[in-house]
């Protein structure tokens, strides 16, 4: 036979060749054909198809096949090389297909009934569907017919309502004949009564107009006299500022005097103040200070130009600073020796405002009795809290705008605090101020 096979007995006949390939021996498994046996069961027929067809063109694979099939169906088998045939009830393209592969006498003859009998199948599913298709056409024409029908009596319906409007509409017109003639008599009677408005309103109009040209002169007038008295107010308005500033500057100058003189302290409770005591104070967002670039980390003159700035509070992360440059002292020498020098920063830069952190956490018990310098401000963490916590916690507390600077060499510490709206100072540049 040399025509192709039908598409129900090929898909067939590779159907059979993917179980046989499942179940051979890997020795037994062709070349070509051991990509195709990886597949999944579900994906073999259909993507090992190509592959699957030429190897059951050679007579080793499709003898194995045949092997497969009298051992898994050895009654089909039998049937199929019956000479009385297979069972009437099997369905062709298979009994085609086992005949192929066992390669039966008339193997041939049950390929082509297989094929008459597909393509008689196709013709009937055919002709039902085209006998399906008059139908719904036949049902459709019907349908329009009705339609058009009931449409046809809808327009007759229409037509002779519109006879009768036509001439109820022609009956009004001759009635209303009479009353459109008065209406326009009417009509000239309005027009004539408009015009003597209309001459009225412009004559009205002229009036005003005059009316706003002589209030705009008034309102000219009106405005040179503002000018005038607002010139005259702000140059004594000028000489009072001038006078009451120079009072002002004279004032601040005489109250600061006094309070070196007198060393006095501030009345006002800072925000450390109230961290000191446990209370809390606003938040602030991030101050913006350009600091000197350029420098190496222990510029001394670092600490000098931030001591400079009006108004500044600098943090102090006191063990992150003596460990750095006292780690060889005890924990209280390491204090002593950083809050003397503190002390001394701070008796320079009186205006300024100085507090030094201490982790008490670092210490077998919390320090008492701490000797603080004047001017610096000593706090020591919380029980279970850290001096990290306490720092970004002072910073957190300062008024949004004021400048605030934090000595450490926390890389976490000075990120916090960044964060929180202060500028951090490294150790090193306090150290190196220490001891110059």
């Amino acid at each position: 036979m040399s025509e192709p096979l039908p598409a129900e007995v090929r898909r067939a006949v590779i159907e059979l060749a993917a179980r046989t390939l499942a179940d051979l021996p890997e020795a037994e498994v062709p070349p070509s054909l051991v990509a195709v046996r990886r597949f999944k069961e579900s994906r073999r027929t259909r993507l090992g198809a190509v592959p699957l067809a030429a190897a059951v063109d050679g007579d080793v694979f499709r003898g194995r096949v045949a092997e497969w099939i009298r051992r898994h169906h050895p009654e089909l088998a039998e049937a199929v090389e019956a000479t009385d045939g297979p069972p009437p009830a099997a369905p062709p393209e298979r009994v085609a297909a086992i005949a192929y592969l066992l390669r039966a006498p008339d193997w041939p003859q049950l390929v082509r009934a297989a094929a008459d009998q597909a393509s008689q199948d196709e013709i009937r599913d055919r002709a039902d569907e085209a006998e399906r298709t008059i139908r719904r056409l036949s049902d459709q024409l019907e349908a329009g017919q009705r339609a058009a029908a009931a449409e046809a009596e809808q327009l007759r319906e229409r037509a002779t309502a519109a006879r009768t409007d036509a001439e109820e509409a022609r009956r009004r017109l001759r009635a209303s004949g009479e009353k459109v003639r008065r209406a326009q008599d009417e009509a000239r009677d309005a027009v004539v009564a408009a015009e003597t408005a209309r001459d009225a309103a412009l004559a009205a109009e002229r009036d005003a107009e005059a009316e706003v040209r002589r209030l705009r002169g008034r309102v000219s007038e009106l405005e040179n006299a503002l000018a005038v008295a607002r010139r005259e107010t702000r140059d004594t308005r000028s000489v009072d500022d001038a006078r009451m500033r120079v009072l002002l500057d004279t004032l601040i100058a005489s109250a600061h005097g006094v309070r070196r003189e007198l060393d006095l302290p501030t009345m006002v409770s800072r925000p450390a103040d109230l961290l000191a005591r446990g209370g809390d104070g606003p938040s602030s967002a991030p101050h913006a200070f350009v600091g000197a670039r350029g420098r190496p980390d222990d510029d001394p003159t670092l600490i000098d130009e931030v001591l400079a700035v009006p108004g500044v509070h600098l943090i102090v992360d006191g063990y992150n600073v003596t460990k750095r440059g006292y780690g060889q002292l005890t924990l209280q020498a390491q204090r002593e020796r950083l809050l003397s020098g503190l002390g001394a920063l701070a008796g320079r830069n009186p205006d300024s405002e100085i507090t030094a952190v201490f982790d008490a956490t670092a210490v077998v018990a919390r320090p008492v009795g701490v000797t603080m310098p004047r001017g610096v401000r000593v706090l020591f963490s919380r029980p279970g809290r850290l001096a990290d916590d306490e720092i970004v916690r002072l910073v957190r507390l300062e008024p949004e705008g004021r400048p605030v600077f934090v000595v450490t060499s926390d890389r976490e510490v000075a990120d916090n605090s960044t964060a929180a709206g202060a500028r951090a100072v490294p150790s090193s540049a306090l150290l190196a101020r220490l001891t110059r």
